[in-house]
């Protein structure tokens, strides 16, 4: 059992911002549990951290609810209570609708969706019990949408209000819930984008800030939401977007 009081579960925790998530948490007294398909990742984000009393690795698919069930056990049996929850796993597909399958569509909803489903249903009980905070890592293609994204985007549109609706559900009940909207960051996930120059170019000329997030960017968000500093913020989707949703989408005729 761990000495540190406060501890959460972080999915999709072996990288980008679950990694930096994960640090910014134990830095700040909490034990954290990282979660992913990929135990490598995992292990080398728990080496980076290297105190193993505070967290602790476990491989496995958020949509597959034997998977998510393991999850919760093993982090009660190492820390005795949940209070965070962040909900970061996701994986992005685009593509015209015509060229997007029926298994490509499946995928990106089992994962970005229907795996906050089986977070949120199956450790809200715990998360009750001392009254617990939710993050959802949604998007700005879950405010606005994108070109050639649309599975990508319908996944996070639903994130987003389905972290509306169970903000009102659960407030009650003590259980803050709020989701954070990144804009394009710095992860393996958005490699394709950011490894791209001539697109660079075009995403920097549209953010007021004119760079990619950094994953430690988004972290700090999602750890302010989820401490006591944040007790009276329920149901919202915060954008952690350099400045994107300032924006009333006309094109930068100044610069």
């Amino acid at each position: 059992m761990s000495d540190f009081s406060r501890s959460a579960i972080i999915t999709g925790g072996g990288s980008g911002m679950g990694a930096a998530t994960a640090k910014k948490l134990v830095q700040n007294g909490w034990s954290v549990t990282i979660f992913g398909r990929t135990q490598s990742k995992l292990e080398s984000v728990k080496a980076e951290i290297a105190q193993d009393s505070q967290i602790l690795a476990v491989q496995g698919d958020v949509s597959n609810r034997e998977d998510v069930e393991r999850l919760i056990l093993a982090h009660i049996a190492q820390f005795g209570r949940l209070d965070g929850l962040v909900n970061n796993a996701a994986v992005a597909i685009g593509g015209a609708i015509d060229d997007v399958t029926i298994d490509d569509w499946k995928q990106v909803m089992s994962i970005n969706v229907e795996g906050v489903f089986n977070t949120i249903n199956m450790s809200v009980e715990y998360l009750k019990k001392v009254g617990g905070s939710i993050v959802n890592v949604s998007s700005v293609s879950g405010i606005g949408g994108d070109w050639g994204f649309s599975p990508y985007c319908a996944s996070k549109g639903a994130v987003s209000n389905f972290t509306r609706s169970l903000a009102l559900d659960l407030g009650r009940q003590g259980v803050r819930v709020n989701a954070v909207a990144p804009s394009l960051t710095d992860t393996d996930m958005a490699a394709f984008l950011t490894g791209n120059e001539e697109m660079m170019v075009k995403f920097r000329n549209r953010m007021p800030l004119g760079r990619a997030a950094r994953p430690e960017e988004i972290a700090s968000a999602i750890v302010f939401l989820l401490s006591e500093e944040a007790s009276f913020i329920n149901g919202v989707n915060l954008p952690v977007d350099g400045g994107i949703s300032a924006s009333n989408g006309q094109p930068n005729f100044v610069d």
